[in-house]
């Protein structure tokens, strides 16, 4: 039953979840920590940090790595959240590449693409307050190492080194 319900979370999460990775995080952590209660709240951190340091998108991480945990330690559950997670991006890019070719150029479109971006926006912001709780407090150390890194990123600093550097820092000070 576990599988079934995973499945259509992600898949539901997948259909609703617009503007990328990180502005599904509140829509992920919403589905798996509140409303079914698989993982806790430091365990959802935990898998959004490893979700950021291994290679592809975060939501797939997050999905394969929530399906695993939830079914305790099944990989049928990491591939049935995954399928989930995918399965509406792959449907919905090819319906939309058809009428993309149609219609490109169209400015009613174009209009509906741009103002689509402070929702966006709202999103990813929401992912991060939502990231900043108790279990998560961010101190004052954290705050200058973020402000150092992020002027850093202003003033064209290979982003590589800033976050090397931001590593080394945060080792030392934590």
């Amino acid at each position: 039953m576990i599988y079934f319900e995973l499945f259509l979370s992600f898949l539901k999460i997948g259909f609703f979840g617009f503007g990328g990775g990180y502005a599904m995080l509140s829509l992920i952590q919403s589905e798996v920590v509140v409303a079914h209660e698989w993982i806790s709240s430091s365990e959802f951190a935990d898998i959004v940090a490893i979700s950021q340091m291994t290679p592809g998108p975060i939501s797939i991480n997050c999905a394969t790595y929530i399906g695993y945990t939830a079914t305790g330690g099944s990989v049928l559950g990491s591939v049935l959240a995954t399928l989930g997670v995918c399965t509406p991006s792959l449907v919905l890019m090819l319906i939309g590449s058809f009428f993309y070719a149609r219609l490109n150029g169209n400015p009613y479109l174009k209009q509906v693409m741009r103002s689509m971006r402070p929702v966006i926006i709202g999103l990813i912001a929401s992912a991060a307050l939502i990231m900043m709780n108790g279990e998560n407090f961010i101190d004052y150390r954290s705050v200058i190492v973020f402000v150092v890194s992020l002027a850093a990123v202003w003033f064209k600093v290979n982003p590589l080194l800033v976050v090397a550097l931001s590593g080394v820092v945060g080792y030392f000070l934590f």
